[in-house]
């Protein structure tokens, strides 16, 4: 891996001068440190994909199968008429430049093939030379060029520097999502036998075990069991949830993150808390284990086949319907894909209906599924919690819209209502940054890995900028999140552009203000760390000496006595 500069040193290292050449007749240099590591043959073989095989992207040879080009061809052919929207992404493009500065790796790298006109002119170029008239007979001259092994380098390349986040769908006229380009151009790749370690990897697992870490299901259910142990020894409340249990009414899901990997634990421990205060019939599965689907990095069929699990498992335990925790890609998947790949839902799901408030979650008819920020909001506004927000006033907090349940979902007001219902001190970052204008944590997608740090922290560059922002307007020490990869992603954001600020989940800071029933008396957030505005326990009188207790009962048998004469006392 090559040196980190640090951040001042990155900052002015980026440059947005115009190349000396032509876009095409730049090559990309591999060296450690600007690629992800390839995926394992075995693991490729495991999950049954296509040609698979040991290479490297430094070597000059990829080792791709004989007939490579005719693969991509028929694979490309194949999804222009399988879906619609990439003939029309194809098409459509008139290279207006809206969506150019709007992609942060542009903005950390200053390459214009990040930009997303241009990174999707990579896949474009070769439809147009292979599918369309003018680039037949005009080649170059009508941007079409042949497909080299210089132009399956360049996909891997730069595909893998989107996270698919779609920001900059959110500026174009015409609506094209360059997200949507990138599954496909790593479908293709997948194709050749091409895929990254941190991706594939992660599916398999999710094959094997049920969720993206490997856990297996004596682990989930020890791990979860610990937690348990954390809570009791800061709350006195000891909880057990159900695992496994048919007969319940929710069936809760969230990603495995959140049971293995700080800071994602601690909002887990949260979830629990919550769903013991409230007394929700709910249980936990060792076997959809898993809410996030990397299958969405990888393909449409993976992402449909990882994601069925949870269907499966709703049916199989009759859960009425399925509460989802705070993931980003899990909720991208369940809103804008679920429907269609794994619908209809099973004949005991129901449409959601809060058993506390009464709330009919009418918008997840279909689907069946709701999204923990909007059903704990939904508690709040109904005052079904006991909160004490002083439990938070050592927070500075500020909050990052997670790409997907903002851009994709549309999730924006509810986890502010629950922020400014448990803490007293929140501060917004700048206007064009958050909600719908969010930018990314600079590694979603599949990049949260530790080999490409530098173009992770090239990335995060707009997401650190505003965080820093506050950070020094408003002394912001706490970044809020509501997406698992992203409070794996965001400690190393800012502890390299705003050091001192944490990342949390939202459930934990609603833990920390969530006044339980029988609760002893609290002075530790989640962390176990000292909670602010605690008063002193009063210490406990010492007792008498035995020597003087005949003295001191003398002298109250005495003022018994003048009180029964009338001396000094009150009828």
């Amino acid at each position: 891996m090559s040196k980190m500069p640090n951040s001042a040193e990155l900052a002015k290292s980026i440059s947005y001068s115009v190349p000396q050449k032509g876009w095409m007749d730049i090559k990309p240099e591999f060296r450690p440190g600007n690629y992800a590591y390839p995926a394992k043959e075995d693991t490729m073989r495991g999950l049954g994909m296509p040609n698979p095989h040991t290479w490297a992207p430094e070597n000059e040879d990829w080792g791709l199968p004989k007939n490579w080009e005719k693969i991509i061809y028929n694979a490309l052919k194949v999804r222009l008429e399988k879906y619609r929207s990439l003939k029309v992404f194809m098409d459509t493009c008139v290279r207006c430049g809206a969506c150019a500065d709007k992609c942060h790796f542009y903005i950390g790298s200053g390459d214009p093939k990040n930009m997303p006109v241009l990174r999707a002119e990579l896949l474009r170029s070769v439809y147009r030379k292979d599918f369309t008239t003018a680039g037949k007979l005009l080649g170059k001259v009508a941007g079409a060029r042949k497909l080299d092994k210089d132009v399956i380098k360049e996909w891997f390349y730069y595909f893998y520097q989107c996270t698919e986040c779609r920001r900059c769908s959110l500026f174009c006229p015409y609506g094209i999502d360059t997200a949507e380009i990138t599954m496909i151009v790593r479908e293709l790749l997948h194709e050749l036998g091409l895929g990254l370690h941190w991706i594939m990897d992660p599916v398999s697992n999710c094959n094997r075990t049920g969720n993206h870490l490997g856990i297996q299901p004596h682990a989930f259910k020890e791990i979860v069991e610990f937690l348990c142990d954390d809570i009791e020894e800061i709350t006195g409340v000891r909880i057990d949830p159900p695992f496994n249990e048919p007969g319940h009414e929710v069936l809760f899901i969230t990603p495995s993150g959140d049971v293995f990997a700080d800071p994602g634990i601690y909002t887990f421990m949260g979830y629990l808390m919550l769903f013991h205060e409230i007394g929700l019939d709910y249980t936990l599965s060792t076997y959809a284990s898993e809410g996030g689907n990397f299958g969405l990095f990888t393909s449409a069929d993976m992402m449909k086949k990882i994601n069925a699990k949870m269907y499966a498992e709703a049916d199989r335990l009759g859960a009425k319907w399925i509460l989802g925790g705070e993931c980003g890609h899990m909720w991208r998947v369940v809103h804008q894909y679920m429907d269609t790949m794994n619908g209809p839902t099973p004949s005991c799901m129901e449409v959601p209906k809060s058993p506390i408030t009464g709330t009919v979650f009418k918008h997840a008819a279909s689907t069946k599924m709701v999204h923990i920020a909007e059903f704990t909001a939904d508690l709040i506004k109904h005052n079904k919690l006991n909160l004490d927000l002083s439990r938070n006033d050592h927070l500075n907090v500020t909050f990052h819209d997670s790409c997907n349940p903002a851009r994709a979902m549309g999730m924006l007001e509810e986890p502010r209502y629950v922020l400014q219902n448990v803490c007293n001190n929140f501060f917004e970052m700048p206007e064009n940054t958050i909600r719908e204008q969010t930018f990314c944590c600079g590694a979603g997608s599949g990049l949260n890995t530790e080999e490409i740090m530098e173009i992770r922290m090239r990335g995060a560059l707009p997401r650190g900028n505003a965080l820093r922002h506050v950070q020094e307007k408003h002394d912001v020490n706490t970044l809020a999140c509501i997406c698992a990869i992203d409070r794996a992603t965001l400690p190393p954001l800012a502890d390299y552009w705003a050091p001192g600020v944490n990342v949390v989940g939202l459930h934990e800071l609603v833990a920390n203000a969530l006044v339980m029933k029988g609760e002893k008396r609290r002075t530790m957030d989640l962390r176990q760390e000292d909670l602010p505005n605690v008063p002193d326990e009063p210490e406990e009188e010492d007792e008498m000496p035995e020597e003087l207790t005949g003295g001191a009962e003398a002298d109250d048998a005495a003022a018994d006595a003048g009180a029964d004469n009338g001396e000094g006392g009150e009828e």
